[in-house]
């Protein structure tokens, strides 16, 4: 049996409107009624109902988040900044994982504005046209996260991707490297691997270096697995490349232990870079040299970001850029 505001009211011998004030902390209640309310409350094992309250405020204090990958060590550590801040501005998070899918994507954000959060964290691949429009008639706010949409119309929290691709391929030159292999998963799948290449082959023709295509590997996924595949064929074609960039983290381990079972030394033979600095650049051995992406704080500003929208305070700028670095390890000759 569900027990009703009416209930602890009854048992309290106070009004309904009473125990509402009490539950949402209203001061304006004596110090012997509220203990009797909560004493009430504790003996009914009363829970408050989100969804009817959400109704009588228009508020639910209750943030969607879509996620491309749940498993993933980068969109979860994106996820803990998101929680952070929400649960420090109060809000409740109903985590959707969206497998990167369009049409997942979009059922998930009706899904959630059908339970009528307050707000949408958004993650994903590339921002389509239909996407933007379902977002603009969005009754609430929505942000994006590490989620670049091209014109800019809609708030997001990014780094610059393409000068962090160029500063990573301009370190590597600037080491002496002339043949650059550049590793990844499907270009056209996400808008950031089309900043990377673009950023690598700036950096390229910066250093009057030609594009090569024989130095790029594109692989059917994002995984591990590319950078093992990666390594393998650069190998069987005769290994040129004296470096490699990889677009994630994961795909560079893959390519560092390919490596390995090839017999090819890391970094003494080849030097691999990655991209985001998850706990997996650590883990491996040679520890990876990297592009610092942040990713916690990418997830706590967009939600600090939705927090203003759903608040109505004032954004100074809906198009947020943190910084970036590189941090050289093991993977890369000092």
């Amino acid at each position: 049996m569900n027990i009703t505001i009416y209930d602890v009211a009854s048992e309290a011998g106070v009004s309904m409107a009473t125990v509402s004030r009490v539950v949402n902390g209203n001061p304006n209640v004596k110090p012997s009624t509220r203990k009797k309310v909560l004493e009430a409350i504790e003996r009914l094992g009363y829970r408050p109902n989100a969804v009817a309250r959400g109704l009588a405020s228009k508020k639910t204090t209750t943030v969607g988040v879509i996620i491309p990958d749940i498993s993933s060590m980068f969109f979860a550590e994106l996820a803990r900044g998101i929680e952070d801040i929400a649960t420090m501005y109060k809000y409740n998070i109903i985590l959707s994982n969206s497998d990167r899918n369009k049409d997942k994507e979009l059922h998930l954000l009706n899904t959630l504005l059908s339970k009528q959060v307050d707000g949408i964290v958004f993650m994903g691949g590339n921002i389509t046209y239909q996407h933007v429009e379902e977002f603009k008639k969005s009754p609430v706010p929505i942000v994006l996260a590490a989620t670049v949409e091209e014109n800019n119309e809609l708030p997001s929290v990014n780094i610059d991707y393409e000068q962090a691709s160029y500063d990573a391929v301009h370190a590597l030159i600037e080491k002496g490297h002339k043949h650059i292999g550049f590793v990844s998963g499907p270009i056209e799948e996400l808008t950031t691997r089309k900043l990377k290449l673009t950023g690598y082959r700036r950096a390229l023709e910066e250093a009057n270096l030609p594009f090569d295509e024989n130095n790029l590997y594109i692989g059917d996924y994002s995984r591990y697995e590319v950078g093992l595949h990666a390594i393998e064929t650069f190998h069987e074609k005769g290994l040129k490349q004296t470096a490699i960039f990889a677009v994630i983290d994961e795909i560079a381990l893959g390519v560092i232990n390919g490596a390995s079972d090839l017999g090819i030394s890391v970094p003494n033979d080849i030097e691999v870079m990655g991209f985001e600095d998850t706990r997996l650049a650590v883990m491996v051995r040679p520890q990876l040299s990297t592009v610092v992406q942040p990713m916690y704080d990418i997830g706590a500003v967009a939600m600090r970001l939705l927090t203003k929208y759903m608040n109505k305070e004032k954004v100074e700028n809906h198009i947020v850029v943190l910084p970036h670095r590189i941090e050289f390890r093991q993977s890369t000759k000092n």
